[in-house]
């Protein structure tokens, strides 16, 4: 392998209690029941749209959606989300040996790019893409710019949707089951690769 497509968000980024707690709070503005983690794992989808019609009223559109995010997110309460243990290092690891690297994240500039600071990550990615929720075209595009070799090329998200898209473009895909989605429907997808530690992924790498 020599590029590296990573999702932020439950891959590099520990967010699942942030993201279950702006999930929840997002419910209650509305007077939906909170919801476990074992069904915001069972029930989370990429693009996060198709996520939330599960449970919101018909009319709340994807400008309401962003704007009770960012309330949620940048609200006091929000649990601060971590770089992912061993994700770091590793990241920093594959830039030294010579590997493209890149992000394609639904996170918000704001929060992706300051995240990237707090954790040592800045300027280690030859490209960045934020406030993607359909991947699929923003993947092909690095792909064609950049001239990447489908058949050394990875992306390592968390989601059926990141498996879906290397599929679709003919990379290989890796699944963390660290994220936002349970195993058993990465599984279903079935990813080249299914990872449980950082250290797994290195291995593959």
């Amino acid at each position: 392998m020599k590029n590296i497509i990573f999702d932020w968000s439950g891959v590099v980024k520990d967010a699942v209690t942030s993201q279950l707690w702006i999930v929840n709070r997002i419910f209650g503005k509305y007077g939906v029941e909170a919801i476990s983690l074992e069904e915001f794992q069972e029930n989370w989808e990429q693009p996060y749209t198709l996520f939330y019609k599960k449970y919101l009223p018909l009319d709340f559109d994807e400008e309401g959606q962003e704007k009770d995010y960012k309330e949620a997110i940048f609200h006091p309460d929000c649990p601060k989300a971590l770089a992912y243990p061993g994700m770091v290092d590793l990241i920093k690891e594959l830039k030294s040996s010579g590997f493209f690297l890149a992000v394609v994240s639904s996170d918000l500039k704001e929060t992706l790019y300051s995240e990237m600071k707090e954790y040592g990550l800045e300027n280690i990615f030859d490209h960045i893409s934020v406030e993607v929720h359909d991947k699929l075209e923003t993947v092909q595009q690095i792909i064609e710019k950049n001239n990447l070799d489908t058949e050394q090329t990875l992306f390592v998200g968390d989601s059926t949707h990141e498996i879906e898209v290397a599929h679709e473009v003919g990379i290989k895909s890796v699944a963390v089951t660290w994220g936002f989605v349970s195993r058993e429907r990465l599984e279903a997808k079935k990813p080249e690769y299914l990872v449980g530690s950082v250290d797994d992924l290195e291995k593959i790498i």
